[in-house]
């Protein structure tokens, strides 16, 4: 039989049926006591007597339930408060025994007249932490409301682009610091004027040379670099529309991308190279990455220039170290700092925190969609997001921790991600077909978005900074650069 049963052996059966509990001595057993007639038995309940069978002595249950003869609060406050006699001898209390009276009603009582009184309404208590928090839920309350960032949905302005390239690793726009705009159609590339709204044609190459396949501003806003499909690259003045240099002989397929470190021009080719080009001297190519096994469709330099990030066609990112290329070169070859492996397609985005050196965002191609986040100290893979498509290019909020991407099919926008939460702050649609290229404007403020539907359009995504930010950033330069020229 199981230890759980309720079943009874037969002799603790009968001995229950013989003699139930908690019945007075000579009651009926069809009669239980303190029961009217018909009604149903009361349940069983233990006995809580200690000596039941001594009549003299009192039973008590677990509960102290007091008459309401001992709950005079009148008496009690009188006991407390009035000044009384010893009950024995008539003679009036001591100092001491009145001292303590009295301290002992102020504390139990609270100098009130009564301890329970239900017609007044009782007192405020002093110091209570009630008023406090009344008083800081008021003072909440009354403070302004934060307001509302409002973030335009559709395009402030949209150009036309005719004969832009559809192809997704090419890097076909940018804006440079002097505020004027360069976008590459077909084998021409022309300048936008931020400033007046005026463009103007800066060169066509020859069919044998075109299409111009990468184009990006120098620090300075007056030159640019253009990358053709030759292989070669040309360095232009904008402001004479003069050509002042050609480097050749670097790469052996067509240079889709290129980013400018100083006076060091960095152009990635189909080839799978990176080769580092000094424009101030005759032999220009000083130093040759290698790391792709196929075209190198991103690359970025981070803001302090000491480390390079390249993304390419073979899924691999890599983080390269200017102090690993001086003293690590061997042979023209130079080995990476850190190799990334985990995108499933091509890695054309990236993006240097502007407000933490060593985090690097990047995007993948079709097959991947996810944005992540790297600590290029380290090389670990800090977050990933999964867009849900193609991730084109990114851009960073120069003035709050925000990021842009741009996406391709199914719904070709442009989303405002909230870093790091990731929460999406809203979808910018307008194109109809990728968004293929992005570029930001020198305040930070406005971003230029071009798309397979051959059209550019702007947007004033990212608000203005505010006045002390901007005048700390200029202490901030000033500082640096007396800094740097007494170095």
């Amino acid at each position: 039989m199981d230890a759980g049963s309720d079943l009874m052996s037969p002799e603790k059966s009968g001995r229950r049926g013989a003699r139930p509990p908690l019945r007075e001595a000579g009651a009926t057993p069809s009669m239980p006591p303190l029961q009217e007639p018909g009604s149903r038995p009361r349940p069983y309940m233990p006995s809580l007597c200690s000596t039941p069978r001594n009549p003299a002595v009192k039973c008590y249950g677990d509960r102290f339930i007091p008459d309401r003869s001992a709950m005079d609060m009148d008496m009690a406050h009188y006991l407390l408060t009035e000044p009384r006699k010893d009950r024995k001898n008539g003679a009036t209390p001591s100092p001491g025994k009145e001292t303590y009276r009295k301290l002992l009603a102020e504390k139990l009582l609270n100098n009130r007249t009564r301890i329970l009184a239900f017609r007044n309404k009782p007192p405020e208590p002093e110091n209570s932490i009630f008023t406090e928090l009344r008083a800081d839920v008021a003072s909440v309350q009354a403070r302004p409301a934060k307001k509302r960032r409002y973030i335009p949905q559709s395009a402030d302005r949209t150009l036309d682009a005719p004969d832009l390239v559809d192809d997704y690793y090419l890097n076909l726009l940018d804006w440079g610091s002097a505020n004027v705009l360069s976008i590459a159609l077909g084998n021409t590339v022309y300048l936008w004027d931020a400033a007046s709204g005026s463009t103007s044609e800066l060169v066509t190459v020859d069919e044998d040379d075109g299409p111009v396949t990468s184009v990006s501003w120098a620090p300075d806003g007056q030159n640019i670099a253009i990358g053709l499909n030759s292989s070669a690259v040309q360095i232009w003045d904008s402001s004479s529309n003069r050509l002042l240099r050609t480097l050749q002989g670097a790469h052996e397929s067509r240079v889709g991308s290129l980013a400018w470190n100083k006076s060091i021009l960095t152009a990635g080719g189909m080839d799978g190279k990176i080769v580092n080009n000094d424009v101030r001297i005759r032999d220009h190519a000083v130093q040759t990455y290698r790391g792709h096994s196929q075209e190198v469709c991103g690359l970025k330099w981070s803001g302090s220039g000491r480390q390079l990030a390249s993304g390419g066609n073979d899924n691999l990112l890599h983080i390269w170290d200017v102090s690993m290329a001086s003293s690590a070169q061997s042979a023209g070859r130079t080995q990476w700092l850190h190799r990334m492996e985990d995108h499933s397609a091509a890695v054309k985005a990236l993006a240097w925190c502007p407000f933490q050196s060593n985090l690097l965002a990047s995007g993948g191609g079709a097959n991947d969609r996810c944005i992540k986040f790297w600590n290029t100290h380290t090389g670990a893979c800090l977050n990933s997001v999964d867009t849900g498509s193609q991730v084109c290019a990114l851009l960073w909020n120069k003035n709050d921790r925000e990021l842009l991407s741009s996406h391709g099919f199914t719904q070709n926008q442009l989303t405002l991600w909230k870093y790091p939460s990731m929460a999406k702050m809203a979808d910018l649609n307008g194109h109809t077909s990728r968004v293929l290229f992005m570029a930001q404007s020198p305040d930070g403020c406005t971003v230029a978005s071009a798309a397979a539907d051959e059209t550019l359009r702007f947007w004033n995504v990212f608000p203005e900074a505010p006045k002390s930010a901007v005048k700390e950033k200029t202490t901030q330069s000033r500082l640096f650069n007396s800094y740097n020229h007494l170095r």
